[in-house]
């Protein structure tokens, strides 16, 4: 896997906002954000999507929800709610090629996401 920009964030290579770091993740706000709240929590092993998961990863994609709640805590909006989501491939709307969990929150939110986007199963 080549690098990505979330490989440059965990370097230090591009500046980020980071709200959590430790030896498996990093949480930063989202450069892009679509909800009042919307932070990313990666992993720092890089793994390209959710098939690319090994049985050995289980901790690390379990310590990602974790750090989701953590942080969502931190800044206020657990208790309220908020949507955790991670995409897989193209057709899932993954863009950077390099798990990571978006986490959302602040106001009420319509599902599903992406309608206008879609598309269709070929």
């Amino acid at each position: 896997m080549s690098d990505t920009i979330f490989t440059k964030i965990i370097n230090k290579e591009i500046p980020a906002e980071i709200l959590y770091e430790d030896d498996l993740a990093l949480a930063f706000k989202d450069i892009n954000p679509q909800a009042p709240i919307h932070f990313l929590v990666i992993p720092k092993k890089p793994i390209a999507t959710i098939n690319d998961i090994e049985e050995g990863d289980r901790e690390v994609i379990g310590h990602l929800s974790w750090v989701a709640a953590k942080v969502a805590g931190e800044l206020g909006t657990a208790e309220q709610g908020y949507r955790t989501v991670m995409n897989c491939n193209e057709y899932g709307g993954q863009t950077v090629y390099h798990i990571h969990l978006h986490v959302l929150g602040g106001k009420l939110m319509g599902w599903p996401p992406y309608t206008n986007n879609a598309k269709p199963l070929e």
